[in-house]
C-alpha cells in the first residue's frame, strides 16, 4: 500500500509516517518511481506506535516494542527489552503520582491555615 492508505487506515497523516519514518521506526520499500509502498506489518507497527505515543512514551522507548513486532512476535511487549521499557515508565509514573501526593498534601495545609 502506499503511505496514503497506510496513513488512512492507521488514522494518521502521511506526515507522521515520514516521521516515524526519519526516526527509523517505519520502513517502507521503494517502487521503481519512488514512492514509498509498506507492507500490511507496517499497519501492526504504526498501531503500536501511536498506541505508545499516546500512552506518553517517547520514540526512543518505543524502539523495543517495534523490534519485538518485527521479530514476529504477537505483542510488542512480550520481549525483554520491552519488558523494561514498561518498568522504567512504570517507575516514572510511581515517582510522579509520589511527588503530586505531596503537592496535595502541602496544598490542603495551606487551604487549612486560610480557614477561620
Amino acid at each position: 500500500m502506499l503511505i496514503g492508505e497506510l496513513a488512512e487506515r492507521a488514522g494518521t497523516s502521511t506526515r507522521a509516517l515520514r516521521y516515524y519514518e526519519a526516526h527509523g521506526l517505519v520502513q517502507p520499500r521503494r517502487s521503481a518511481n519512488g514512492y514509498r509502498v509498506y507492507d500490511d506489518a507496517e499497519l501492526r507497527v504504526v498501531h503500536e506506535i501511536r498506541a505508545r505515543l499516546a500512552a506518553g512514551f517517547v520514540l526512543d522507548d518505543i524502539r523495543p516494542f517495534v523490534a519485538c513486532l518485527r521479530a514476529g512476535n504477537a505483542s510488542g511487549e512480550v520481549c525483554p527489552d520491552s519488558v523494561a521499557v514498561l518498568r522504567r515508565k512504570l517507575a516514572q509514573v510511581d515517582d510522579c503520582i509520589d511527588r503530586l501526593s505531596a503537592l496535595r498534601g502541602q496544598l490542603e495545609v495551606q487551604l487549612r491555615r486560610q480557614q477561620p
